[in-house]
């Protein structure tokens, strides 16, 4: 059964950090691209970062500078480093795996879905 478990949010101030993370089980997760979308009240959801089988990472306008998204094969665990957090930040963010291996954010389009940890950023 595939699973996916994110983790780490919380509350922070404008400028603040977070490190999210999401572990994965019960299927072959380095064959999977990875990505991670954010989804707030009244708006679709919205991708965020991607990073490919191949390390290839993709990146939203909105976040590119500030977010870094990595993976450990091993750990079987994605993780999604948020620096220089802003207001318009604040979302539900999702961890997604897809089996098209070399996807993008633009391109994904996700298998399988985790439950979503919030992410509040507070000025």
């Amino acid at each position: 059964q595939v699973q996916l478990v994110e983790s780490g949010g919380g509350s922070v101030q404008v400028g603040g950090s977070l490190r999210l993370s999401c572990a994965a089980s019960g299927y072959t997760y380095s064959r999977y691209c990875m990505g991670w979308f954010r989804q707030t009240p009244g708006k679709g959801r919205e991708g965020v970062a991607s990073i490919a089988t191949d390390g290839t990472t993709s990146y939203a306008d909105s976040v590119k500078g500030r977010f870094t998204i990595s993976r450990d094969n091993a750990k079987k665990t994605l993780y999604l480093q948020m620096n220089s957090l802003k207001p318009e930040d604040t979302a539900m963010y999702y961890c997604a795996a897809d089996a098209w291996e070399l996807g993008t954010i633009a391109t994904m389009s996700p298998d399988c879905w985790g439950q979503g940890t919030r992410v509040t950023v507070s000025s």
